[in-house]
């Protein structure tokens, strides 16, 4: 299947963002993003039930690494934003929510209304955009995680692979600031320590729907899994190590003590992370 559509899109964005020499025919021959074919995508889960309390912590200012940096906003509704340093470093900035304080974890960041069950935060952001961005920015996306042999058809787990994403959070709690590696609201059962994995730009999917083959691929990402823990083939991000959703309530759940409370706006921070000379 050709990827007009998706290739139209990410360089729409990527022109918006101010990169004009991202072009969608280079970045698909060096890029390519796995396609697949299969049937409509569920139709999301209902919102968590819930009802913001009185302790809910509101969004603070955006969180600038520079008082020089440049900002921008990346869609009208203002819940994405691009930062870039008079160095030139870039980073992503994503309006997003707590949707879960408690319990074992399969997601960090969700899309809304899909898996508020099993993530720590939830965003309205559509992940697409997400996508792109980080492919503006530098980032280059890898491949989702493997768990069948292709060409044999047997089991063969090969782990998700990307660029890899340092992911930070800034909120309010107890009337203080915060910032710190999304990593510390994520306890390894094992350790009882904060998650030591770092995660990885697998890219997620863009799958076409066979029975409506003239609307736009589907950005598997949708489904829920914009930064996910356990292992999905349809992550954006995901961990470059196994950890299946069989037993993912047995290796990570939430830190509880340190998420502030339910509904309380946070700051979710994409930058890629430097590579090593």
């Amino acid at each position: 299947m050709k990827l007009t559509t998706a290739l139209i899109f990410l360089a729409a964005v990527a022109a918006a963002l101010g990169f004009a020499l991202i072009r969608s025919n280079e970045y698909a021959r060096a890029n390519p993003i796995p396609v697949a074919t299969a049937a409509a995508a569920p139709a999301p889960a209902p919102p968590e039930p819930g009802v913001a309390g009185k302790d809910a912590e509101p969004l603070p200012n955006l969180p600038k690494i520079d008082a020089k940096s440049q900002i921008k906003s990346l869609l009208p509704d203002d819940t994405l934003y691009l930062e870039t340093t008079p160095n030139g470093t870039k980073r992503l900035l994503v309006v997003s929510e707590v949707c879960l304080r408690e319990g074992p974890l399969e997601v960090f960041l969700c899309k809304k209304n899909t898996k508020e069950h099993e993530a720590i935060v939830r965003t309205a952001v559509d992940p697409r955009f997400i996508h792109a961005a980080l492919v503006a920015i530098g980032a280059k996306p890898g491949s989702p995680v493997q768990f069948v042999n292709q060409k044999t058809d047997e089991p063969e787990y090969k782990p998700a692979t990307g660029a890899k994403i340092n992911v930070t959070v800034h909120y309010r709690r107890d009337g203080q600031l915060r910032t710190h590696p999304a990593q510390e609201w994520i306890r390894d059962q094992k350790t009882k320590k904060p998650m030591a994995h770092q995660w990885v730009f697998a890219g997620s999917r863009f799958v076409k729907n066979p029975d409506r083959p003239n609307d736009p691929p589907f950005y598997t990402a949708n489904n829920g899994e914009v930064i996910a823990i356990s292992n999905f083939v349809d992550s954006m991000l995901d961990l470059p190590v196994e950890v299946s959703r069989d037993n993912a309530d047995l290796t990570f759940d939430a830190m509880t003590d340190k998420i502030p409370p339910l509904l309380s706006k946070v700051w979710v921070i994409l930058e890629p992370a430097a590579e090593k000379k």
